[in-house]
Order: structure tokens, then C-alpha cells, then sequence
């Protein structure tokens, strides 16, 4: 081969490999932005439209949360790289009483209107695995009732006749979209392996049949 065609042959091969890095990153850098998955911000949280675009990825909220609640998203976040997140399974945001994200926050991303932790909406807690929460089971657990931070508010417990032994009583918790803060304290609580509540995205109030 000839030393002109090797140059060729190589600047294709590296041509070859830029597309195929672009496209990977191209993915990534869209993806959260076009419906990709759902995250759990911090108090405060403007629609996630408005908020990328207030977000000045500094980190400040991150950095004055005392629990560490708060983490800055990685590379697969997409376009929301760098924006805070809440990974409820791991550490729930405490809906501290002086919110000090949302003063830390210099662009408004967080709305600075926000003073009341219980009034903060970022999302909604939905028992996910019913076959499996424990309390619906027949068991007493209510472990999530116990742990909520809005209780006999955002979750209550209803009781009611186990139809399956016809003897003895259900005692499920069930959540109050209009009180949920969304926090994730009660997915973190859960006690199974694989949390049967989780904290999804805000729904109106008559979306669920289970969750009121």
C-alpha cells in the first residue's frame, strides 16, 4: 500500500471513529432533554423545561445540603449533566426547615417564593409494587407511614377487610397527592430490597385509582 492510500485508509478509520464518539455523545446529551427518564430535584424546582434553562450547574445547593442529599448529575443525565438531583433510595431530601438550597440558588431555578419545606411539590410517593408491599400483604408494617414527614397528611393508613383470609384486617397506606412534598423519605424507608413506594414525577390528583 502506498503511502497515500495508508493516509487516506487512516483518515477514514479516525473519521470513522469521530462519528461513531459523536453519535454516542449526541445520545447521551439528548436524551434526558427529550423525555428520557424523570429526576428528582431539589425543593424548589421549577417545571424541568424552565429549570434546565434557569440552572447555572454551580453547584451551590448541593454544597449547603447537610445531608448530602443533594448530588450533581453525571454524564448519562444528558443535557441536565451537572444540574441537581435526588436520589430518594439513597439519601431523600429532609425538607429542612430553612431550605438553605433554595436560598443558596443565585438563577431562581429554585423558586426563591418557597419558604414552607411541607409546601414543596417535586414529586409524587406511588406504592409501585403492590404484590409485594408488606402492609397490603396482610402484615403490619407501615414503616413508609411512619417515616412520612407530612403524616396523616401526605399518607394516611385506610383499614379494611382481608378478603383473602376474611378474618383479619388490611391496613394499607395510602397517599395524598395534595400533601405529598415528594420528598422520597418513604422510598428510603421501605424495608424490602426493592422499595415498594417510590417517588415518581407530580401527578393530579385523580390520575390514580390507588393514591388520592
Amino acid at each position: 500500500m502506498s503511502n497515500d492510500s495508508a493516509k487516506k485508509s487512516s483518515r477514514k478509520s479516525t473519521g470513522a471513529k469521530a462519528a461513531l464518539v459523536g453519535s454516542a455523545a449526541a445520545y447521551l446529551l439528548f436524551k434526558a432533554g427529550s423525555g428520557y427518564g424523570w429526576m428528582l430535584r431539589p425543593p424548589g424546582a421549577k417545571e424541568e423545561d424552565e429549570f434546565l434553562k434557569k440552572c447555572l450547574r454551580c453547584g451551590r445547593c448541593a454544597h449547603v445540603c447537610p445531608y448530602d442529599s443533594v448530588k450533581m448529575g453525571t454524564i448519562s443525565a444528558g443535557i441536565a449533566i451537572g444540574t441537581p438531583v435526588i436520589i430518594a433510595r439513597e439519601t431523600p431530601c429532609y425538607l429542612c426547615s430553612d431550605l438553605p438550597c433554595v436560598k443558596a440558588c443565585p438563577s431562581g431555578a429554585l423558586d426563591p417564593e418557597l419558604t414552607d419545606p411541607l409546601k414543596t411539590r417535586i414529586g409524587t410517593a406511588v406504592i409501585t409494587e403492590r404484590e409485594e408491599c408488606l402492609s397490603l400483604k396482610g402484615l403490619r408494617c407501615e414503616v413508609c407511614y411512619r417515616a412520612c414527614p407530612v403524616i396523616d397528611k401526605a399518607m394516611t393508613v385506610e383499614n379494611y377487610l382481608n378478603a383473602k383470609t376474611g378474618r383479619h384486617a388490611i391496613f394499607e397506606p395510602v397517599v395524598h397527592k395534595k400533601h405529598c412534598t415528594g420528598c422520597g423519605i418513604c422510598e428510603k424507608a421501605c424495608v424490602l430490597d426493592r422499595p415498594a413506594i417510590v417517588v415518581g414525577p407530580l401527578q393530579p390528583e385523580t390520575e390514580s385509582l390507588y393514591e388520592s
